[in-house]
């Protein structure tokens, strides 16, 4: 979870200086070679690290991997195509619990770890040798490769002028300051480049966070992780607690997975039905929370077993039918440059705000009040807010910004002013 908040945001930032398909192939290396560290490693703070490595590695495709299936998709699935993305979660969760443990069982944990990283290494290859996809916001490689070497060639113009005009009087003295010189802007080209790429993150920073659409959707999306993720981590000692339910992992496990695969894939393409905008994503993510909501609780008030189960399964079918609209609201708020970087923060802050915090805290209820239907009752009732606040974004002003940016030759035309005149 480190690795993955901290590298998500720096992801979004390169990709405006690298080609952002290239980075991903970049992530999964950082992936498949982490893994082969955690399968062999030597001693658990070694595992740990290799652990953290990995969530590097997933941070490429988080802030990266959407915006290129918005930019791809066609205009009237864009939802769905979301919704068939995010479904590959529940879906590798649940081939993982299956994988993990039949290569665990017949061939030692080690080969579990090794087997990944011997299955990702194609995709990893991949991402290096294909014809790059284009990310729309983002120059082309091409046009980045000529800034860059306009910015190491242009002083050595002047300076090349300057030994012709004056060949016969200065001769190798001035040739070898041209050297010096051209090494020396060449090396404070590429540190204004850095400088300028913190500069650049804090300015798009502000901007993320005056887009009110933005704020209000990851504040929902904040609340509604809250409680996911102390489902997952609560749920079955919850369920054997209030109901004696055996086998409770494997009960709560399967309902969230297939409730978690069907409702992603739903959630995208009733939206598409419906129309993808924004203020409909609004609609869906409000009234599907707010159903989902009263399904999970009437079936924590319920004391058959079989009702709760009926219940509770069709709340988190609808429950996860946001995955889709809060993604695309995410995607869709912001200029198609600023994606990366709206994926990343959404990422970081529904997991430092709502899942990484949800389960202690539900556990310190728990231990004060000493019931565990009770505390089911209000971990769910939050689900209300999240409702509450997506209700919200309804009436915001929101304007779909996917088309809102600079073409590539007009941004190339800026940089190079920029060059030209510092």
């Amino acid at each position: 979870m480190v690795g993955l908040l901290i590298a998500s945001p720096i992801f979004a930032s390169l990709a405006k200086s690298f080609n952002p398909f290239r980075l991903i192939g970049v992530g999964l290396t950082v992936w498949t070679v982490a893994v082969l560290g955690c399968g062999s490693s030597f001693a658990f703070w070694f595992i740990v690290l290799c652990r953290m490595f990995v969530g590097v590695g997933e941070a490429s495709f988080i802030s990266l991997a959407a915006p290129f299936i918005d930019d791809n998709a066609p205009q009237k699935q864009k939802a769905a195509w979301l919704g068939l993305f995010y479904m590959c979660i529940p879906s590798g969760v649940a081939l993982g619990y299956v994988y993990g443990g039949y290569v665990g069982k017949h061939f030692g944990w080690r080969y579990a770890f090794w087997g990944e990283a011997v299955l990702m290494a194609p995709f990893a290859v991949l991402g290096f040798v294909m014809k790059p996809l284009q990310l729309k916001g983002f120059p082309s490689t091409d046009s980045i490769k000529t800034v860059r070497s306009t910015e190491v060639m242009t002083p050595s113009a002047g300076s090349e002028t300057l030994t012709n005009d004056n060949r016969l009087q200065v001769g190798n003295e001035l040739e070898h300051d041209q050297f010096e010189v051209s090494i020396e802007t060449s090396k404070s080209s590429y540190t204004n480049a850095v400088l300028k790429s913190f500069t650049g993150f804090a300015k798009d920073m502000k901007v993320l966070y005056k887009e009110k659409v933005f704020v209000v959707n990851v504040l929902g999306y904040v609340s509604y992780n809250f409680v996911i993720g102390a489902y997952s981590y609560w749920g079955p000692k919850a369920g054997y607690n209030i109901y004696k339910m055996r086998n409770a992992d494997m009960i709560f496990g399967a309902v969230t997975i297939i409730c978690g695969i069907v409702g992603t894939l739903s959630g995208g393409f009733v939206l598409d039905r419906v129309t993808a905008t924004i203020p409909n994503a609004f609609k869906l993510l409000s009234g599907a929370t707010f159903l989902g909501a009263v399904f999970c609780f009437a079936a924590f008030t319920l004391k058959s077993l079989y009702g709760f189960i009926a219940l509770f399964a069709l709340g988190e079918l609808l429950v996860f039918a946001t995955q889709a609209p809060v993604n695309y609201v995410c995607l869709h708020c912001v200029k198609p440059s600023l994606r990366p970087l709206s994926m990343a923060i959404s990422t970081v802050a529904i997991h430092i705000f709502g899942d990484v915090p949800s389960s202690p805290l539900v556990g310190i209820v728990q231990d004060h009040i000493n019931s565990w239907r009770k505390t089911a009752l209000m971990l769910t009732s939050i689900l209300f807010l999240a409702s509450a606040i997506w209700f919200i974004g309804i009436f915001i002003n929101s304007v779909d910004r996917f088309n809102q940016e600079e073409t590539g030759s007009e941004s190339l035309r800026t940089q190079d002013q920029s060059i030209v005149n510092p």
